[in-house]
C-alpha cells in the first residue's frame, strides 16, 4: 500500500548566461589588477659587490653581455655594428642618453670592452653598472 504519491523531482534550471556574465567580470578585473614581472630574456649571474649603489636611471639603454651567445640591446640579440648603428640613433634620438652594461661574471671581458667601445664611437654616456649587493 502506498499512502503517498511520489512526485517526480524537476531538475533545477540553472541560467548559463549569467554565469558566464560573472565569470567575464572576473576574468577581466583579475586582468586589470595583476602585474606583470618583466623576465630577462638571458639569465645572468651579476657579479657581487658590497659597496653596491643604486644602478642606472629607469630610462637608461640597456645592452646585456652573457658568457655564452650575442649581445642583447634591449632585450633584442644585435650584432657589433648594429649595435653601433643603433646607439647612434639613440643619441640622435635623445642626446642625453646614458647605457647601462649588464653583464655576466663569467662573460668574456673581450665582449664587454667592445661594447664599451661602441658606446664611446657613438658619443654615448655610460651609466654604471648593474651589480646585485652581496648580503652582509
Amino acid at each position: 500500500m502506498q499512502f503517498l504519491q511520489r512526485r517526480r523531482r524537476t531538475t533545477p534550471n540553472v541560467i548559463i548566461i549569467s554565469l558566464i556574465d560573472v565569470l567575464i567580470v572576473v576574468l577581466i578585473f583579475l586582468m586589470v589588477t595583476t602585474t606583470f614581472k618583466q623576465l630577462p630574456s638571458v639569465k645572468l649571474a651579476l657579479p657581487e659587490s658590497k659597496e653596491a649603489r643604486p644602478g642606472a636611471s629607469e630610462n637608461a639603454l640597456v645592452v646585456t653581455v652573457s658568457k655564452e651567445g650575442p649581445v642583447y640591446f634591449k632585450t633584442e640579440p644585435v650584432t657589433l655594428e648594429t649595435l653601433k648603428q643603433r646607439l647612434a640613433q639613440a643619441v640622435k634620438d635623445n642626446p642625453g642618453a646614458a647605457l647601462a652594461i649588464r653583464a655576466d661574471k663569467d662573460a668574456p671581458f673581450g665582449e664587454i670592452v667592445k661594447v664599451m667601445d661602441a658606446a664611446k664611437e657613438a658619443k654615448i654616456h655610460l651609466a654604471s653598472a648593474y651589480l646585485r649587493s652581496a648580503s652582509p
